[in-house]
């Protein structure tokens, strides 16, 4: 069966790179972009059309396109979560974009409207839920888990038999210790390092480096 064309729900950074991503390597040609009216301020965006998500249904309805939700974490993934369950009670189907250059050795389903970048190392049996982000880089270690509605940054971690729960954020450079827990809606900022379980709405947040008292030209060995 040929794959549909592509509507990206969003109309910014992330839809513009999804756009790159699904022209150059993938056989789903992108047609349009749609966002709720209220936030519609042109009729165009990235040389394409810019529809209203109200006319959707007239101008691209389910038995013609796909569509891909194409917006971050905003509200620890809320927003995303609420417009891809608004568009699956339209009768919409999803994109599941996996990176040619993504490693891909599980052969458990990953979900729909889950995008998966380049050089992800995803082993066997993991298994990926609905409507996850998986930037570039990450480590996803055997027998683990990511639920639904996630975000990962790039360069996670992640070791073997690890679930990470539903609507969690994982910042870049984040460890995951084996065989942990981490409940759903949890934040784990930016390097770092999960060693035990984790209730939810647990937030984890690495120290920042801090800053010298000197300035760079100050300093006598570099």
């Amino acid at each position: 069966m040929r794959n549909k064309p592509v509507v990206i729900f969003g109309a910014g950074s992330f839809a513009q790179v999804a756009t790159v991503y699904l022209t150059k390597d993938s056989p789903r040609d992108v047609l349009a972009y749609t966002v709720d009216g209220e936030y519609l301020e042109a009729d165009t965006f990235d040389g394409l059309p810019l529809v209203a998500f109200e006319d959707l249904l007239a101008t691209y309805p389910p038995d013609r396109v796909d569509l891909l939700i194409a917006t971050g974490y905003q509200g620890l993934n809320s927003v995303r979560r609420g417009i891809y369950e608004r568009c699956k009670r339209l009768g919409y189907g999803f994109v599941t974009y996996i990176s040619s250059r993504a490693m891909v050795m599980t052969d458990c389903p990953i979900g729909e409207n889950t995008f998966v970048f380049e050089a992800n190392v995803i082993q066997p049996f993991v298994e990926i839920g609905d409507n996850v982000i998986l930037w570039s880089g990450n480590h996803i270690g055997h027998h683990s888990r990511v639920a639904s509605h996630c975000f990962i940054a790039s360069h996670a971690v992640i070791s073997g038999h690890v679930t990470i729960g539903e609507s969690c954020f994982v910042g870049v450079n984040a460890t995951f210790r084996d065989g942990i827990l981490v409940a759903p809606r949890c934040v784990v900022g930016a390097g770092a390092i999960v060693l035990a379980d984790q209730q939810e709405g647990t937030v984890l947040a690495a120290t920042a480096t801090p800053i010298h008292p000197k300035k760079s030209w100050e300093l006598s060995n570099i």
